[in-house]
């Protein structure tokens, strides 16, 4: 597909209680790459793959969360245009200036009806990326320390009035539905999949009475038996790990779930299916979630369904 408007997830800003534990824990143990600190004390990360200068930002605060989700869009005219369409459609958008965030130029910042911040920026300096532009190796050193995501893929967030973000994220922004799953009456659905590319989804919601909470960011490895790794490192470093090594039904997405020191959920994940938008969207029913969270052992976990920051 044409990649003409939102080109794909850019940052995450998380909150977490204690700075300098969820510093270790994302560095050592999830294995990102430290970029930078800016003068209110953020921490800025990237995976060993990726080319922008951030993609995760951590801040210290009394609560654990997300501050916002941010998209990459394709250039500075697209990002006009956006704001333009968001305006029109009575969607209160704030300008946040370039610099405000390290090495990232002007944001456009918006809540949707779930309660979430969303944010869109053309520009982020790049990242150093010695070697791997020119005839470039496989992997880095960097690829071999803690779990080492090759990205930041997607992000899952619960809040009321999904379907009402639904349409603002399909309308305005472009982006299709790839799967959803419908509430019990069978034909509300309760739980989204989006993207904006070939990927099974580069967002997802589900329905939940509190806006504004985090479900996990998901960080991106290139194999199952990476997976298997990570399950390794995760518990050698005694990291609570809530469900996995496994397969999704849904997105058929190979995982692995567990929680950051503060108590954000994280995801490790591989494979999935492959999207355009012309495919009509894959329906689960209620009866079937199970197996659409947990393919092999057909599971509901209970804390999955429940447990948010």
């Amino acid at each position: 597909m044409a990649m003409t408007g939102v080109l794909r997830p850019g940052h995450a800003q998380l909150r977490v209680i204690d700075l300098d534990q969820a510093v270790q824990f994302y560095g050592d143990v999830l294995g990102l790459v430290e970029t930078g600190r800016d003068g209110s004390g953020r921490a800025y990360f990237k995976a060993w793959d990726e080319r922008d200068h951030n993609s995760l930002v951590l801040r210290k605060a009394k609560t654990a969360g997300i501050d916002h989700f941010a998209f990459k869009v394709r250039d500075r005219s697209t990002l006009e245009r956006l704001e333009s369409d968001l305006r029109e459609c009575g969607v209160a958008v704030e300008r946040v200036p370039e610099g405000e965030m390290l090495a990232t130029g002007r944001r456009v910042r918006f809540e949707i009806p779930t309660g979430h911040r969303i944010e869109l920026y053309a520009d982020k300096e790049p990242a150093l990326y010695p070697g791997q532009l020119r005839n470039p190796r496989p992997w880095t050193e960097a690829a071999e320390h803690g779990i080492a995501p090759i990205r930041m893929d997607h992000t899952l967030l619960y809040g009321p009035n999904v379907n009402q973000a639904l349409g603002l994220f399909t309308e305005i922004l472009g982006f299709y539905l790839t799967e959803y799953v419908t509430l019990p009456d069978g034909e509300t659905k309760g739980a989204l999949w989006l993207s904006c590319s070939v990927k099974a989804h580069d967002i997802a919601f589900v329905e939940h009475p509190e806006p504004g909470k985090l479900h996990h960011v998901s960080f991106l490895l290139d194999s199952w038996e990476k997976i298997l790794r990570a399950g390794d490192i995760l518990s050698m470093n005694k990291v609570p790990v809530e469900m996995g090594p496994t397969r999704h039904g849904i997105t058929r997405g190979m995982t692995i779930y567990g929680f950051d020191p503060s108590g954000n959920r994280f995801e490790t994940f591989t494979g999935g299916l492959q999207s355009y938008p012309d495919q009509a969207p894959i329906a689960w029913s209620w009866e079937e979630l199970p197996s659409g969270l947990d393919y092999p052992q057909r599971k509901l976990h209970e804390t999955f369904l429940s447990v948010v920051s």
